[in-house]
């Protein structure tokens, strides 16, 4: 295993009172291997990720317990100085919000070369030939000239290639990321995951892939991890996941895909909103908005239903059969 997590909390403390965004979750991904995050927003798929990193805003963040060993060495013991030497480096992330993530008054050229000259010791030159390419692989056209443009002159989605290039753009061990494809388009969207698994083939990196689009994980995951209200609900390999759902919100979820509906047939929607994650919830936090909408009291618990195939339930829900 590249990168190990365990019993990782992360709570907000504000004036509204103390959101308990990341309750408790423990993951795994190995090398050239890709684990599938996947859940509602909200329900703390990407502060899981940035926990670890360090990019957490502290405060109103705090890192209430938790390990997440990356190479031997536990991520949340570092300080900021020290995580610098990962981030972008042996650890890159793809933002989901590109908008936001490139400084609107720098080059993409600068942008793009800092990391190489930070963490790979490259001369400008080398790094400028380094950019092109990496720009070429993402599909960007006139790429030589469009690399010493800026952001604004961009679209979202060319934006959103910018991002991951650079976040490839160094080889990284581990890859973080955070629905890399939502603002491109289906053929783009294609060209992206077979570059991403390119790069695991050549250099065995691992990837922590988030979204909220089933279809992806069932085509890049070995592995996923379904989060409701800040919790893993149910966790196993991505075959078993599909074939054999057992927790309610997983069943929602998949359940919810456009492709498994008749044409003409009224879309499944899950009713309902999620939990306030301010309030103590005791008992099962998804069955409010299942069929049985009397509340569980019982404290749920991981459940092994097959090899590698937890499940977060408790005997009540068991007898329901929710």
């Amino acid at each position: 295993m590249i990168l190990e997590v365990k019993n990782l909390s992360t709570s907000f403390y504000t004036r509204n009172g103390i959101y308990k965004a990341v309750k408790n979750i423990s993951f795994s991904v190995a090398k050239g291997k890709t684990l599938g995050i996947v859940g509602e927003s909200g329900s703390g798929k990407s502060v899981s990720q940035y926990s670890y990193l360090g990019l957490i805003p502290t405060p109103p963040g705090k890192i209430e317990n938790g390990q997440a060993m990356f190479q031997g060495i536990d991520l949340l013991k570092l300080s900021q100085k020290q995580l610098q030497k990962y981030r972008g480096s042996k650890i890159s992330i793809i933002f989901q919000d590109p908008m936001t993530c490139l400084n609107p008054y720098l080059k993409i050229s600068t942008q793009l070369i800092e990391p190489l000259l930070i963490h790979k010791n490259m001369s400008k030159k080398q790094a400028l030939i380094l950019a092109e390419k990496s720009l070429e692989e993402v599909g960007i056209s006139d790429y030589k000239k469009r690399l010493h443009a800026y952001p604004h002159e961009f679209s979202g989605g060319m934006r959103q290639r910018v991002m991951i290039a650079m976040a490839l753009i160094t080889e990284p061990e581990l890859l973080i990321a955070d629905e890399p494809t939502t603002a491109l388009d289906v053929t783009v969207q294609a060209q992206i995951l077979e570059l991403i698994n390119e790069l695991q083939k050549k250099k065995e990196t691992a990837v922590v892939f988030i979204t909220h689009d089933l279809g992806v994980i069932s085509n890049v995951a070995d592995d996923v991890a379904v989060m409701y209200a800040g919790e893993i609900v149910e966790q196993a390999s991505a075959k078993n996941l599909f074939t054999n759902p057992s927790h309610p919100y997983t069943k929602a979820l998949l359940k919810s895909i456009p492709a498994n509906h008749q044409a003409g047939e009224k879309l499944f929607s899950i009713s309902g909103l999620p939990p306030d994650l301010s309030k103590e919830i005791i008992g099962c936090s998804f069955t409010p908005r299942t069929s049985h909408k009397t509340p569980c009291n019982n404290k749920a618990s991981w459940v092994e239903i097959d090899s590698n195939h937890w499940v977060m339930k408790c005997p009540q829900c068991f007898e329901l059969g929710i």
